[in-house]
């Protein structure tokens, strides 16, 4: 009689934690959920999310054999901001390319009149890197490529310029 009692007060004890293990699951998915909706709010508000919605950048879409590289003929020689209390000029010597996408549908249109409109872009790059100083510019060389790449594609009016690159840099 002993053992039976035993194992009926076992098996109650084992029903209970089973029920109460289930609440504790469904509590803790929906607060899951909750903290999972919150962190989604948060990025897309904070603008953290860097791809297209596929998964992929758009530089990753274009395959290098749809790529034609204009590298820009002559390295151009910069002014700086200068640095609190610092009375010397400084200069910095860039050559930069600019990846185009051939397949895109503005490159018919724009694709061959690139180095006539070099002066423009030109004119680009030196008014985003004339706003640095020579620090700020050694450390934040990728900065400086997305800005020249939204203003180029700004001053375009599309997308078919989808890289920057600094080929050289020099400071001085």
């Amino acid at each position: 009689m002993k053992k039976n009692l035993l194992s009926i007060i076992i098996l109650s004890l084992l029903i209970v934690n089973i029920i109460l293990t289930g609440i504790m699951l469904f509590s803790v998915i929906s607060t899951n959920r909750k903290t999972a909706a919150i962190v989604t709010d948060i990025a897309s508000i904070l603008n953290l999310e860097l791809d297209n919605g596929d998964g992929s950048s758009p530089a990753a879409q274009v395959s290098i054999a749809d790529t034609e590289v204009y590298v820009i003929p002559d390295p151009m020689t910069i002014t700086l901001q200068r640095d609190e209390g610092d009375e010397k000029d400084h200069y910095c010597i860039i050559s930069m390319s600019l990846s185009i996408n051939m397949k895109h549908e503005d490159y018919a249109t724009y694709g061959a009149d690139i180095a006539a409109k070099e002066s423009l872009i030109k004119s680009e790059i030196i008014s985003v890197i004339s706003e640095y100083t020579m620090n700020e510019a050694k450390l934040s060389q990728d900065e400086i490529c997305d800005e020249i790449l939204k203003r180029i594609q700004a001053l375009y009016g599309s997308d078919f310029i989808y890289k920057v690159s600094i080929s050289d840099i020099m400071f001085g």
